[in-house]
């Protein structure tokens, strides 16, 4: 972890080799700290709307009454926001950590220096408390990174506070209480106070689906089912595990809400020949207990799958009652990220951008770039409606149009989708008829995917999937099949998610079968840690590796993923988008061969470039003729023609070169034949040779003489 005594050091040395970039830039992170900011008294009688606070299901035909003044609205949570110039500081800090050409490239920070730098003052902090307080809410928790804070009160303290007055409305036939109205905060207050996250019990959903009507057998017909060394083999990670990369002395963080038994996560282990290695849960206030056999369900999935793919990792499962006001989801992830718990961290639950309103996708977004500071690598499934992720996956027809998972659509998460095995028209050609004894694996190699898609009558199942409404295109998602649509589009990458070889999970002391994208999040969180391991460092949004290494594929370096191309994640009511080569809208950037992630992890850091060699002066005479030969040498991996030109060339003269273009890989040598007639003013000029492609430019400068 990068401490500010280490910062300061980094700072100065950059300072020293860059040539001052604070002093070009006075919003950089070289010089940015928290300020004070909230200059006037707190005055409740000026306010001002915090718009887009309001959940859409909170409107007067779901009306059934005003919730009872002391009715409990505990553990809410204020959104605070740095100023303009901390959130372009903090832009400019995470991309140079990402940057492998970087001098801060992985210095990551701690929670308590992210708070320093790019949290609100302590002052303005105080000013928040005391403003809460004087409404007589509690303040439960303010977040090391000076971020968000946690609060309690009453229904009638938050009319008070917000003038938001709380309701019951009935949606499905289930009551919900919310807010009536958009919060309001003193004006003073709007420079810190990005909004309160919610005051509503419309939760997120978990992403899993449970097969019915269906017995859990290693083999039912035409279907197979996945137990861990079936996933082991199916994506190619025994050669890592024959090395010893199996998790060891590394920590996988999953976001839950209800508990689960931990005999149950003994049994698994047990059953199919993975080694004793208990979760830990982390109780963040009080035990939830189980909830419901559908959360519970989803607390299984989740630890046995990263624990099965990572499989001497410890999994730290964090567990947060919800409350009438807070989903436990976000208590829970919020603190894996102020503990700075682990490496790795696991989502598997969503609800869209639309229903999210602004501030629960500022939260979001904040948290999960707090995470990429701190080096937490954060993977969130991306729903399971296909690309009507508005719509409940249980639905049998869309009718709220396209929509993706918010908690995965920010540019600092990993947003996994599905895909689904191929294997229906010659299942012996991927599955063995014979169970192994100890382990119950029965796939004999890879099998080819297609986009996870099985909806129908029964629900819209299939991988979410889309541009995002909110947010911009990031820097790092470029590639072969990615839209130049200027929005940040989900997903990046995939796993299996089909009931069709679901994956096994022990539950109540038996074994069900589950599926969906919160199988598949889970899984590349257990792949993480493998990279984690091998690496011996944290990769924080691991994005920027995933794009690179896609397109040194796409140039002809080692094949890291399995690109899918057919299939779409279209659902009954909605035409989502078609898998395609490369990148796509469906499945990202497709599955992956784990034992080449690992192994060729590092590639990413070495920068694909092309070196220029060229003579640097050359006398004409009238009425003569010159060559110039330059030539190009290529490295780290580069692959892609080359394109030379150029410029300066004074009057009198001609040039041409041959040939124009270097044929990928872009190395080779070209011919600059000058050409002077009888004119030309005697001189020396500047000519400017220029070399291009692959999105990397080299100049060489040439004194041409006129005698």
């Amino acid at each position: 972890m990068l401490r500010s005594s280490r910062l300061l050091l980094l700072m100065v040395g950059w300072i020293v080799s860059a040539g001052s970039l604070s002093a070009q830039n006075p919003e950089s992170f070289l010089s940015i700290h928290a300020r004070d900011r909230i200059m006037r008294s707190v005055d409740d009688g000026d306010r001002i709307v915090l718009r887009g606070d309001r959940h859409p299901m909170a409107i007067a035909q779901n009306d059934v009454g005003a919730a009872p003044p002391d009715f409990r609205m505990d553990r809410m949570v204020l959104v605070l926001k740095p100023d303009l110039q901390q959130q372009r500081a903090l832009d400019e800090f995470v991309a140079q950590q990402h940057d492998p050409e970087s001098p801060f490239y992985h210095e990551w920070l701690t929670p308590e220096d992210f708070g320093d730098r790019f949290g609100i003052s302590e002052n303005d902090l105080q000013q928040v408390v005391t403003w809460l307080e004087s409404h007589g809410m509690r303040v439960d928790e303010v977040a090391p990174s000076r971020r968000m804070l946690v609060f309690s009160g009453t229904a009638a303290d938050v009319e008070s506070t917000f003038r938001a007055p709380i309701r019951a409305y009935r949606v499905g036939g289930e009551i919900h209480h919310a807010n009536a109205r958009e919060p309001e905060i003193p004006r003073s207050l709007g420079d810190v106070v990005g909004g309160v996250l919610s005051l509503h019990d419309f939760r997120s959903q978990p992403l899993h689906v449970a097969q019915t009507g269906i017995a859990p057998e290693f083999t039912a017909g035409s279907w197979h089912y996945l137990a861990p060394n079936d996933f082991s083999t199916i994506y190619h990670l025994a050669p890592l595990y024959q090395r010893s990369i199996n998790g060891s002395g590394r920590t996988i963080a999953i976001v839950g809400r209800s508990n689960f038994k931990i005999s149950d996560v003994r049994q698994f282990r047990s059953s199919f020949g993975l080694p004793a290695n208990d979760p830990q849960v982390v109780l963040n206030g009080p035990n939830p207990g189980i909830l419901n056999s559908n959360e519970e369900a989803e607390a299984l999935l989740d630890v046995e799958w990263s624990g099965a793919v990572a499989r001497n990792a410890t999994i730290k499962f964090v567990a947060s009652a919800s409350t009438a006001t807070s989903d436990g989801v976000y208590l829970s992830s919020q603190y894996v990220v102020n503990h700075n718990l682990a490496a790795v961290m696991s989502v598997s639950f969503g609800l869209c951008e639309a229903a999210l309103g602004t501030s629960g996708n500022t939260f979001i977004n904040s948290l999960w770039q707090q995470a990429a500071a701190q080096g937490i690598t954060v993977l969130v499934s991306s729903g399971d409606s296909g690309a009507a992720g508005c719509d409940s996956p249980s639905a049998t027809q869309a009718k709220k149009g396209r929509g993706v998972n918010g908690l995965c659509s920010s540019p600092y998460s990993v947003c996994v989708g599905g895909t689904q095995f191929n294997d229906v028209a010659d299942p012996g050609r991927y599955w063995s008829t014979s169970n192994a004894p100890g382990t119950q694996a029965s796939a004999l190699g890879y099998i080819p995917e297609q986009a996870w898609n099985e909806s129908a009558s029964s629900g819209l199942w299939a991988t979410g999937g889309g541009p995002s409404t909110v947010y911009a295109k990031p820097s790092w998602q470029t590639g072969r099949g990615v839209p130049t649509d200027g929005k940040r589009d989900t997903p990046d990458v995939s796993f299996s998610a089909a009931g069709h070889d679901g994956y096994f999970v022990t539950m109540h002391g038996g074994t069900t079968i589950l599926s969906g994208t919160s199988a598949a999040a889970p899984a590349w969180a257990g792949v993480m840690a493998l990279v984690v391991q091998s690496t011996a460092a944290r990769q924080g949004n691991a994005n920027h590796t995933f794009y690179s290494l896609a397109a040194r594929q796409q140039a002809g370096s080692a094949v890291v993923f399995h690109d899918t191309t057919t299939g779409s994640n279209s659902v009954p009511g909605v035409t989502g988008f078609n898998a395609t080569p490369g990148y796509d809208l469906a499945t990202g950037l497709g599955s992956v061969d784990a034992n080449a992630l690992v192994t060729h992890w590092n590639d990413a850091r070495t920068v694909a470039t092309f070196q220029l060699s060229a003579s640097t002066s050359l006398g004409l005479a009238k009425s003569s003729t010159g060559t110039l030969k330059f030539s190009t040498a290529t490295s780290g991996g580069f692959n892609a023609p080359v394109t030379v030109t150029v410029s300066g060339v004074p009057a009198g003269v001609t040039a041409t070169l041959s040939p124009k273009t270097l044929a990928a890989p872009g190395s080779g040598t070209s011919t600059l034949t000058l050409v002077r007639g009888t004119g030309g003013v005697a001189g020396t000029y500047k000519l400017t040779l220029q070399a291009s492609g692959g999105g990397v430019v080299k100049t060489a400068q040439i004194s041409l003489t006129l005698k």
